[in-house]
Order: structure tokens, then sequence, then C-alpha cells
């Protein structure tokens, strides 16, 4: 009677181990997030295509930088003006929040209970006290800037600047920007890590590692991802994210451009123009948290998370600029600067260097001039871009005909010439060949420039609706 209540037991264990809501059919998993198929906020939607990349005029410095190409893009968003002042800005003020939320936190505010438990619980969590990592932030708990608490006064003072009220009455205080830091981990798929390199790895992976652990030939030629530590391809930033805005008297000798340092980031008379002095480790920060802040959004409603927000590679870059005109050499499909009634259709520095004859003696508001037919504006002139891709006269030879990007992570010890980044679209300040669309140059990740800006691109996932890719593929 045993045996056969144990059999029957059994059997009726593996019957409903092998249940399946599908009949036993591959019917896929159930219960998955849904996916928010919307456009992201002031996007356009570049669809997929085909082009002669690197064509439209002569080399005229004979700098051998856009050599032709025939190469093919996948579909992707991008946003249709240069990211500006005002958006950069609420990346400022939510890593100045962070961190102020963080000193509140670790400070212990002895009358936290008679200010409605502020402050008091935003590290310790749930834990009596005990110290939490990663640190704990409830955005929820507004910070009250003006508290006469002296408590709170001291745990903020780090954020700031106190200046001599005898010189500066209308400024008694002002933001420590050194202390405005974004830190973030980021997954290198392609693994341009030096595993005997300190500096991009740390003790904490050196700690890790066991004897004869090769994690799965990570570090061979072509390392595969099969079965091995996500955490080997993680790498750290941090990066101080506030612009450069002295870069407006560093970029011209012998120029009176304080009035530009003074104001154009800070006043709001510049609000929509694009920010600048913004270097590429600024701007790769900026697309992280860009994505952290969606992701998140996402998350707390139940949805699937989206695509990161990137640079764009310079392959996308053109193929957006050119917006559907094969062969040409600006965004509006034609060869000339001006229109028939003689209006500039870019800001740069005509003629022989007057700048005000296009309306802009500097960069202009956004969306000033007419867009592309991919609905993209100021793609040429105004300010120049940060691409991802690593600068290199002889790229267009080796990388592939498929979505082409070289990509190099410079280290600080590396060499100035490793440092280059692909800037495109030229700006307000340079001659019309460097706002062509073919036309590339670069600068130095680390620096600054008060004629360099950047837009963010997102991956488009799967197809639009409606869209026929063979309307954007071109055959030559």
């Amino acid at each position: 009677m045993k045996k056969t209540a144990l059999l029957f037991s059994a059997i009726i264990i593996l019957l409903t181990s092998c249940k399946n809501d599908g009949d036993g059919q591959l019917v896929g998993v159930k219960d998955r997030p849904d996916f928010l198929d919307l456009m992201p906020y002031g996007m356009a939607y570049i669809p997929a295509g085909h082009y002669l990349m690197g064509t439209g005029d002569q080399d005229v410095p004979f700098a051998f930088t856009h050599q032709s190409k025939n190469v093919s893009i996948s579909a992707f968003y991008m946003d249709e003006t240069e990211i500006t002042n005002n958006e950069y800005r609420q990346f400022v003020y939510w890593v100045r929040d962070s961190v102020a939320h963080v000193l509140l936190g670790e400070a212990e505010i002895e009358d936290a209970e008679e200010n409605g438990g502020h402050y008091v619980k935003y590290q310790t969590g749930e834990m009596e006290g005990e110290l939490v990592e990663p640190k704990l932030i409830n955005w929820k708990e507004e910070i009250d800037w003006n508290s006469e608490n002296e408590e709170v006064k001291s745990a903020l003072s780090p954020l700031f600047l106190t200046a001599n009220s005898r010189f500066y009455h209308y400024t008694p205080v002002m933001l420590n920007i050194s202390k405005l830091n974004y830190e973030y981990w980021w997954t290198d798929y392609r693994n341009y890590i030096d595993p005997e390199d300190p500096e991009v790895y740390g003790a904490s992976y050196k700690e890790n590692d066991k004897e004869g652990n090769d994690y799965g030939g990570l570090f061979a030629n072509r390392p595969s991802s099969y079965n091995k530590n996500r955490e080997r391809f993680m790498r750290n930033e941090v990066v101080n994210i506030y612009p450069d805005t002295l870069c407006w008297v560093h970029d011209f000798a012998y120029s009176y451009n304080e009035p530009m340092t003074l104001n154009y980031f800070y006043h709001p008379q510049f609000d929509n123009y694009p920010v600048v002095g913004i270097s590429w480790r600024q701007a790769k920060a900026f697309c992280y948290w860009r994505t952290h802040m969606r992701n998140c959004w996402l998350s707390a409603n139940d949805y699937a998370r989206e695509h990161e927000f990137r640079l764009p590679n310079e392959a996308e870059w053109e193929w957006a600029a050119r917006g559907d005109f094969d062969m040409q050499k600006y965004p509006w499909g034609g060869p000339y600067t001006q229109n028939l009634n003689g209006c500039y259709l870019s800001n740069f520095k005509p003629q022989r260097g007057n700048y005000i004859a296009d309306g802009n003696i500097y960069p202009g508001i956004v969306a000033h001039y007419h867009p592309n037919d991919f609905g993209l504006f100021d793609m040429s002139g105004n300010v120049a871009e940060w691409c991802e891709d690593a600068y290199d006269k002889s790229s267009t030879n080796f990388t592939h005909d498929l979505n082409p990007q070289y990509t190099y992570y410079a280290k600080k010890t590396d060499s100035r010439e490793k440092k280059r980044k692909v800037t495109r679209g030229g700006s307000w300040k340079d001659v019309s060949y460097y706002t062509t669309v073919f036309t590339k140059t670069f600068e130095y990740q680390d620096t600054c420039k008060s004629y360099v800006g950047f837009r963010c691109v997102q991956s488009y996932m799967g197809r639009q609706r409606g869209d026929n890719i063979t309307t954007a593929s071109h055959i030559y």
C-alpha cells in the first residue's frame, strides 16, 4: 500500500512538473512587460537606408577625411535639435540634488522629527541606522535650500562657495561645481580594456580573480560572451558634468568674449541655445543619465526598458544630415548657402569673416532655420556635434559597410592622437566648407569648446508601423 501511495505521489509530481499552459507546444514565455512603443520626446525618426558616404565636393584642404564608401544604416531616432542649455541644466540640477540628498542623508540631523522626518532616512532606509550601499535617495523629499537649521546648512555647505559679501553683494553664495560629479557604470561590449591596467580595472577586479580562471577566454583576440562574469565587461566612470563656461575666453586669443562667459549658460535668455563647453566625456555621461532617467520611469510603471540614448556614430550622423538627399553638399539638398532671396540657410562664418551676415554673431537659437527632410534642425552650422567615433583619416578604409563605427575609449595615459573624437556639421565660427554633410574634423575627448555641442540618438526597435524601408533605400 505504501509503495502504491509513493508511486502515485511520484506520478503526480512528474505530471505537475511537466505542466505547460501551451498544451506542450512552443508558445514562448508569458507575463512579459509591455513595450511602450512611442517616439521619444523631441526626437525624429530616421529610416534605415543605404547611401554613398563621404561624397559631395572636392577635398579642399587635401585632408583625405571624406573618402567615399557605400554604407547601410539601421533605423534610429535622433534629437531634432542640439541639446540646449535648458535641457543640459536639468542634468546639472539632477546631479546637484542627488549630491545634496546624500549629504543630508549622511548628516544626522537632530531635529529631523520637527521637520517632518526630512533627511533622516535617505541613506539608512529600513536598516535602523546601518549604512546602505549604494546610497538610497528619496526623490520625493524636497530639499529646503533656504533652511535656517544650522545642521542642514552645515550639511549642504560643501555644495557652495561663500563669496565675500563685501564685493559680491548680489551673489552671496555660488555653486561649488567641483562637487558636481556624475558616477555611472556602462557595459563595454567591445572589451577595449587592458586587464593588467589598474587605471581601468582597479583593485576590486584583481581581488576577485582566481588562479587559472580566464573567464572563458575573455582576453583572447575575439572574446565571446559565453558563461563569463559580466562584471568583467563593466567600466566605471566619474565625470564632472558642469560646462566649461571659460571656453569663450580660452578659444579665441585677444578677443573680448567675457559677456558670453558670464551669461551664456546661466541666463534664461539663452535657455534654447545649444549648450557648449561640453567635452566628449560629459556628452557621454549625459546620454547615460538620460537613459537611466527614462528607464527608471518605465520600470516604475511596469514597462520594458528601452534602448539606451547615445552619441551618433558618424555614419548615422551623415545619413541623418543628408535628409534623403544624395550627392549633395548641404542638408537642404542644394550646393549653395543662400536661398533665392539671398538669405543664409545656416549659421556659419560667411564671406570673408562677416559673422553677422547670417543674422547671428555667436551660436543662434535652435530650430531657427528650416529643418531637412528628416525633420532635423541645424545639422549644418550653429555648433559642431560630437560623434561616438574615434578620429582616424583611414577609418573609411577599414570599417565595415554595415553601420560602420570606429571606436576607441582612450585612457588618461594615452597619447593625444588616441584622444581624438570626430566632430561633424561645422559651427558658427567655421567657413562653409566645414558645414557640409561629408566633412569631418576632430576635437580631443577631454576638451571643451565654445563651438562644439551634441545631440543624442536612440536605436530603433523593429520597424515603424506603416513605414516602407525600400523608400529610404538607394542602390548604386
